[in-house]
């Protein structure tokens, strides 16, 4: 199955029966059978009725619209949601058992910990040259998985843990980077530097697939146990691509080592830095190949997850059936 990125003006969309036909104001521009699509980007002035979204949904299309400049997303359509109620049950309750939390919370930091220290090895066997902020990020870093060992955490303690090795690693990753990026950490809403406005449209992209594998499987994307639901959040999203970012990270300096990416591939807008569309068009022909083991990965946690969750959730349906008879 494919993804389908469409980044440019002028453009019309249209059903042309069970194909999505490309027409610019001098005519039409091609088309692609829909049945071999997975998923669609949509960023640019692009001009689509309902009509060509209804159908994508129907074939479970998922579709992501970002807008124009800062490449932010606007909306997200999916097709239509999983009939298994015992999941969504069990994990509506869940969101309220803080010994769930807890463990589902430990486990996601602690893969994220380990990835995010597996990378600062790799980076630091091949930068020598940087070998004291690679160090010293790593020595945090192992002192938060010991942390996140003890018995006495809670999801809040837990966050204290991840947000100080956080601000290490990405003091690390720093390093590996030309100053002239001016990347020195963590930074959005907007990126300020190029390596920041790469990071940041990764980790939508990532997000948007994690809401997909989600749906796919029958879980609720905005009901999350480490990051808490909040209106307008697919918390459960952002839960399962935490310990992906890393993979993100690694990618992303790829991206600049290999001079994949240049200076003269970002514009600045307001204190924004953004990718251009010739820098963006390199972005996402590079980000679907990286992509696939990921959203394998996504889809195979959200099956395990769906199959905790039925085992907890069918005995509370057949209970409320009880309840049903005997009224």
């Amino acid at each position: 199955m494919a993804t389908l990125v469409l980044d440019r003006s002028n453009l019309e969309l249209r059903v042309d029966g069970t194909a999505l036909a490309f027409h610019e104001p001098d005519g039409r521009r091609g088309s692609v059978p829909m049945k071999l699509l997975e998923r669609v980007v949509l960023q640019g002035q692009i001009t689509l009725d309902s009509g060509v979204l209804t159908k994508l949904a129907e074939l479970g299309v998922a579709t992501l619209l970002l807008s124009r400049r800062q490449s932010r997303r606007v909306a997200v359509v999916l097709g239509p949601a999983h009939n298994d109620a015992a999941v969504r049950l069990a994990q509506s309750q869940l969101v309220f058992d803080e010994r769930w939390q807890i463990y589902w919370s430990r486990r996601l930091v602690m893969k994220k910990t380990r990835a995010q220290l597996r990378l600062l090895e790799r980076a630091l066997a091949e930068r020598p040259d940087v070998r004291k902020p690679l160090f010293d990020a790593q020595q945090i870093l192992w002192a938060a998985v010991a942390n996140l060992a003890r018995p006495d955490l809670t999801v809040e303690s837990i966050r204290g843990i991840e947000g100080a090795a956080a601000r290490a690693y990405f003091h690390g990753l720093a390093a590996l980077f030309p100053s002239a990026l001016g990347f020195t950490g963590r930074n959005r809403r907007p990126p300020r530097d190029p390596v920041n406005a790469c990071l940041s449209l990764g980790y939508t992209l990532l997000h948007f697939d994690a809401v997909h594998a989600a749906h796919i499987a029958g879980l609720d994307p905005l009901l999350g146990f480490y990051h808490r639901p909040a209106f307008g959040r697919e918390s459960l999203a952002s839960d399962l691509i935490e310990p992906l970012r890393p993979q993100v990270d690694a990618w992303v300096w790829t991206l600049f080592r290999e001079r994949i990416l240049r200076e003269h591939h970002f514009v600045r807008d307001k204190g924004a830095c953004l990718l251009d569309k010739e820098g963006r068009s390199i972005f996402y022909g590079a980000y679907d190949d990286a992509a696939r083991p990921l959203r394998r990965v996504l889809r195979r946690q959200c099956r395990l997850l769906a199959r905790v969750l039925r085992k907890r959730g069918e005995p509370l349906l057949e209970q409320g059936g009880d309840d049903m008879e005997d009224a």
